[in-house]
């Protein structure tokens, strides 16, 4: 097993879903972490107990991406308690579905863009700031970007322009030895708009129908492919783009 031992690493939206499901594997990998929220406070402290249970430091920091001075702050206190910052996940992010062009609004696109777009660069802005050479830098994009999806085009379009970053950011800084890579996932089961079985059941099926392999992609895949790209095992992948979706067509 790869080994995360000494290494510190920060996931931004770690409370539930995917970042939790790469918070929680990064500690059983022997890595101390920064847990992330924004609102939920409750979801937080319950990975806190998990991770500490792990026998690895862990803190939580409540920040809201879409604003610059929480983001720093995030930064700021996880260097203040750790002393470095070695992994970075942008995982934080909302989905807005079945909405389609003629219909969305002007808040829900400030919305998304905010939280999904701009949380996303100064997440990486910040990560490029503060972390160790040799680090990992990770953002988590979605197969939309891949594979436009009716009724996702404002969620598609704040979640694409990131990865244009990653590329941009892994020139400027693997001089240093830090890595910088997108995970591209495909709709995860038991997470974000489908947490519920019986949500979205027309777009669950068309997801489904376009997967070979017959299902929705789970956390632990994702959290596979996360720890791929924070062991040393990625030490010379950079400015790389993931797909992990089965093969699904869109």
């Amino acid at each position: 097993m790869n080994s995360l031992r000494n290494k510190v690493a920060l996931i931004t939206g770690s409370a539930r879903g995917l970042g939790k499901a790469i918070a929680e594997r990064y500690a059983a990998m022997g890595a101390d972490i920064i847990i992330n929220y924004s609102r939920d406070s409750t979801s937080a402290e319950e990975v806190l107990s998990n991770i500490k249970a792990m026998g690895v430091r862990a803190i939580v920091i409540q920040a809201d991406v879409s604003k610059v001075a929480d983001l720093e702050r995030l930064f700021e206190t996880a260097k203040s308690e750790f002393g470095r910052i070695d992994i970075v996940v942008a995982n934080a992010g909302i989905e807005l579905v079945e909405t389609p062009v003629a219909d969305f609004t002007e808040e829900q696109f400030d919305r998304l863009f905010a939280i999904n777009t701009k949380g996303a660069y100064f997440t990486m802005q910040q990560a490029a700031r503060n972390i160790s050479d040799n680090g990992r830098i990770i953002y988590i994009a979605s197969s939309t970007t891949a594979f436009p999806v009716s009724g996702m085009a404002v969620y598609g379009g704040s979640k694409i322009t990131p990865r244009y970053m990653v590329d941009v950011l892994s020139k400027e800084i693997g001089h240093r030895g830090v890595t910088v890579n997108t995970i591209i996932p495909f709709a995860v089961d038991h997470s974000g708009i489908f947490a519920e079985p019986e949500s979205f059941p027309e777009l669950r099926k068309q997801l489904l129908d376009s997967c070979p392999m017959g299902r929705l992609a789970d956390v632990e895949d994702v959290a596979n492919v996360a720890e791929f790209f924070a062991s040393d095992l990625s030490s010379f992948v950079n400015g790389q783009h993931l797909l992990v979706n089965g093969g699904a067509t869109n």
